[in-house]
């Protein structure tokens, strides 16, 4: 979703080249069994025997957890939590006015990125000790697959400069995941009937598993309706608003001439609202992505063209194990009915979004 939001066209460009390996469906089929691992210990610590929770913040502690895991290794829980005030206050900076005084979101920001650029140049330096040492695999994440691949020149990258990137993707990595997991648990509390079919495919699914067995990539093939439910989720209330462009070249829309080197912003919002490509575009309906789903450019919670978002299949899966654990633990009931949506710069609920939790007995 917003993995690739902050990098200029080169940095870009770069990064593309570095991630498909890493984030290509057939590599993210060996992280599910992580995912599933974390998204266990996740709703034991932080849902289980509770009977009101804050679904935001939870969600977000689950989405950053896996990331810091699949990234850089980190899964130990009171490191992880190191990181998150940190990187808080890093998101609230990065749309605030850029006013560098004391006390400002922009200097809270600027401090929170060297507290976390100096811990992730501690833990690179560590990694470079244990891959050398061969006490770390080169294919266990995303930090060994940077410090082990150099570009067309044979250079490797500087220490600073996959701090710098990986602190990216660890931003782009978990914040609108979380927005959406949060969206997903708001809509089934709404639209009971659509509760029953994921809860249906996902018990399916919980019973064909031996006792302790992870979820695997077969599981995940089997989550259809689930997932035409997300995407009809961020279809309504897409994580990411929309970005800016530049036109690369003249262009008319809608009769009006658009010159080359002109910024653009393209609208997630209003592009899933047209009634000509979504009939009854406010009605919740998840069949509209059966078969091959909406037409192309229609659908773009996570972009489109060359510089649709990488991390999409990533995010895909960590939502479905969300999913899963979650249904299959708790039906659940909205605290504030009618809680007012917030943007900033994702959409979230006011109040984060406190819900009553009722456990399936069995």
């Amino acid at each position: 979703m917003g993995l690739k939001q902050g990098l200029n066209t080169k940095e870009a460009i770069k990064m593309r080249k570095m991630l498909p390996n890493f984030l290509k469906p057939e590599a993210l089929q060996r992280y599910i069994s992580i995912m599933d691992h974390i998204a266990q210990r996740h709703f034991a610590d932080d849902w289980e025997n509770k009977n009101e929770i804050v679904v935001f913040p939870l969600a977000k502690k689950f989405t950053f957890w896996l990331a810091c895991r699949l990234f850089v290794s980190v899964e130990d829980p009171n490191h992880v939590a190191k990181f998150a005030d940190p990187f808080d206050l890093l998101a609230s900076g990065l749309i605030s006015l850029p006013i560098d005084l004391p006390g400002t979101p922009f200097n809270r920001a600027i401090k929170a990125s060297n507290f976390i650029r100096k811990e992730l140049v501690a833990i690179i330096k560590q990694r470079k000790l244990d891959l050398a040492e061969g006490k770390a695999s080169p294919t266990q994440d995303i930090l060994s697959h940077m410090l082990l691949t150099s570009d067309e020149n044979g250079k490797f990258m500087h220490e600073l400069d996959i701090a710098d990137k990986i602190l990216g993707l660890l931003i782009g990595g978990h914040d609108t995941a979380s927005s959406a997991c949060t969206f997903i648990i708001k809509f089934l509390a709404e639209l009971p009937e659509v509760y029953e079919g994921v809860y249906k495919e996902q018990i399916e699914i919980a019973k064909s598993k031996a006792p302790g067995e992870l979820l695997n990539w077969e599981d995940i093939k089997k989550m259809k309706y689930s997932w035409n439910v997300a995407c009809e989720v961020m279809r309504l209330a897409p994580p990411l608003q929309g970005a800016f462009r530049e036109a690369i070249t003249d262009f008319m829309y809608n009769g009006f001439k658009i010159p080359k080197g002109w910024k653009l912003y393209w609208s997630a919002n209003s592009t899933h609202r047209n009634p000509e490509f979504f009939p009854e575009p406010l009605k919740f309906d998840p069949s509209r992505f059966d078969g091959s789903g909406p037409a192309p450019y229609t659908f773009v919670p996570f972009g489109g063209g060359p510089r649709m978002c990488p991390g999409k299949e990533y995010a895909r899966l960590e939502i479905l194990v969300f999913m899963h654990h979650l249904v299959k633990r708790f039906k659940w009931e909205k605290i504030i009915p009618d809680e007012k949506i917030v943007v900033n710069p994702m959409p979230i609920p006011a109040k984060g979004l406190p819900v009553r939790l009722y456990p399936h007995t069995s």
